[in-house]
């Protein structure tokens, strides 16, 4: 079964943004190629219970096991060794890209208390998006019951083909994304 986002991206939003940005051929529409949602876990580098509870919720929000990363330097004031668990992450492609982001825009940024839009300036170089949540409790699949501490993370749209920002943010918007009004 075709993701309902991949269905729309292929029927609507592609035609749209070749229409918009005079762009000849369809492999040069910008697209998404993975989601990558990390989790860092500062206390985590002390308490092995709270990397595992949140690698556990991580894979009830993305429906896929998390990796957990590993500090490359040793930093004396955050009281972190090289090597030490200090996170966890997950990249999603394809079909569970397409179903997360659909979760992602139509049923968890609603949830969001006083919501008013994402930042429209999160874009890299590269034309990506982060956006930063400070509670995981905003998706469904977590149960506010058995949450020990709140746990914020980054979700990273990695995009391909975009030659500009404007273009990556015409995508994004097409697909649903929530952006703030120009202030």
């Amino acid at each position: 079964m075709i993701p309902r986002l991949l269905e729309k991206y292929r029927n609507e939003i592609a035609p749209k943004l070749m229409q918009d940005f005079k762009i000849k051929n369809k492999m040069a529409v910008p697209a998404v190629v993975k989601i990558v949602v990390n989790m860092g876990i500062g206390e985590g580098t002390q308490d092995i219970k709270m990397l595992e509870k949140a690698a556990e919720e991580l894979a009830n929000i993305t429906g896929q096991k998390p990796i957990v990363r590993r500090a490359k330097k040793a930093i004396a004031n955050f009281k972190v060794r090289q090597g030490q668990a200090v996170g966890v992450k997950v990249t999603l492609r394809k079909a569970m890209m397409y179903e997360f982001m659909d979760r992602l825009l139509n049923v968890s940024l609603p949830r969001i208390r006083d919501f008013r839009g994402v930042s429209r300036d999160s874009f890299d170089k590269a034309n990506n998006y982060t956006l930063g949540l400070s509670e995981q409790i905003i998706f469904p699949e977590i149960e506010y019951d058995k949450i020990t501490r709140t746990q914020g993370m980054d979700i990273t749209f990695v995009i391909k083909n975009a030659k500009s920002v404007d273009q990556a943010r015409a995508m994004l918007k097409y697909f649903g994304m929530p952006f703030k009004d120009k202030e």
